[in-house]
């Protein structure tokens, strides 16, 4: 099968299979005439390549998955590991943007909205020199 076949049937753009291939993740077999032929094999990578990055597992994470993926003497707990530390990571985004949205939620509800020009949006958002992004002035600083 060739890429544009990969692609229809894995969904990903052949642009981001031939990246997947530049950087050693799948080593499809290629014809005399250059063109790559895929194997159900690669196809199955590049499965399990779209769903990993699609849990958001960087490149070498995948890399790493892959290579536990094919060594039937893997350990478990070095598979663990891995989506342990992702998954660390997804709870530290998660509580920045919890904290985002409360700052942004309180500059919203104390913005009139009207046609005046006082704005607590723009206020919050300029700070006072050395304040943290997203505290606004005569926030409860001590």
């Amino acid at each position: 099968m060739n890429i544009k076949e990969a692609s229809t049937l894995t969904g990903l753009p052949a642009k981001t299979i031939r990246y997947y291939e530049e950087i050693g993740l799948i080593t499809p077999r290629r014809l005399a005439n250059g063109y790559r032929r895929f194997a159900p094999a690669d196809l199955d990578r590049l499965d399990f390549l779209a769903r990993a990055r699609a849990l958001g597992f960087t490149i070498e994470d995948c890399r790493a998955l892959l290579s536990l993926r094919a060594d039937p003497h893997r350990a478990s707990a070095d598979v663990k590991r891995i989506a342990q530390h992702h998954l660390d990571g997804i709870d530290d985004r998660i509580a920045q943007l919890e904290a985002m949205r409360a700052a942004l939620a309180t500059m919203v509800a104390a913005c009139p909205g009207d046609a005046g020009p006082q704005c607590a949006i723009l206020s919050g958002i300029a700070g006072a020199p050395g304040d943290p992004p997203g505290e606004t002035r005569g926030s409860d600083r001590r």
